[in-house]
C-alpha cells in the first residue's frame, strides 16, 4: 500500500482500453470495504464504461476530454440526508484509487460537473446528490510527483503550532 501511496497521481491521459470484469470487480470490492460513519455505507457508484455515454458525462464534466477517453467514468452518489455521506463517498473512491495503482490503473479526481446534468443522464432518483466523480484508466502518462508541503507545515502536537517529534 505504501507505493500505491507513494506513485499515485492524477492521469488524464488513457488507452482506450476496457478494464476486465474482475479487476472492475477488485476496484469496486476496495471501495466497498472502505469505512463509512457508523457504516451507513449511505453512497452508491454508477460505473460507466459506455463510449457514447462518457461522451455526454465529458460534456456535463466541463467539457473535459479525459472524462470520454477514460476507460470507466465512476459517479459518486451520495444521500445527503445521512450525516457524513459526502465524507464516505470520498473515502470510498481514495480506496478504490489506490488499489488501482496496485492494478496497473490510474485515476483522476473530477470535481468540476454539473451534477443535476449527470444525474438526469443516468437517471439517479431525486433526493440523491452527485458529489464528486472520477476517471479510471490504462494511463499512457506517468506524470511525476509534485512538490508537497513539508510535514512541519501540515501537522502540529497537542496545540497549533506544537511541533511534532
Amino acid at each position: 500500500m505504501d507505493e500505491a501511496i507513494r506513485t499515485r497521481r492524477s492521469i488524464r491521459k488513457y488507452e482506450h482500453k476496457p478494464i476486465p470484469r474482475e479487476v472492475l470487480e477488485q476496484l469496486l470490492e476496495a471501495a466497498r470495504l472502505a469505512p463509512s460513519s457508523d457504516n451507513h455505507q449511505a453512497w452508491t457508484m454508477v460505473v460507466v464504461q459506455d463510449d457514447a455515454m462518457k461522451e455526454k458525462l465529458a460534456s456535463a464534466s466541463a467539457g473535459q476530454r479525459f472524462v470520454a477517453e477514460c476507460s470507466a467514468y465512476i459517479v459518486g452518489v451520495a444521500q445527503p440526508e445521512v450525516s457524513y455521506s459526502t465524507v464516505d463517498m470520498t473515502i470510498a473512491l481514495d480506496h478504490l484509487s489506490l488499489r488501482a495503482v496496485e492494478l496497473g490503473l490510474g485515476t483522476c479526481w473530477v470535481g468540476d460537473f454539473d451534477g443535476e446534468r449527470i444525474r438526469d443522464l443516468l437517471g439517479i432518483p431525486k433526493g440523491r446528490e452527485v458529489t464528486i466523480c472520477m476517471t479510471v484508466g490504462y494511463p499512457v502518462e506517468s506524470p511525476r510527483a509534485r512538490r508537497r508541503k513539508e510535514s512541519s507545515e501540515l501537522f502540529h502536537a497537542e496545540v497549533w503550532g506544537g511541533r511534532i517529534g
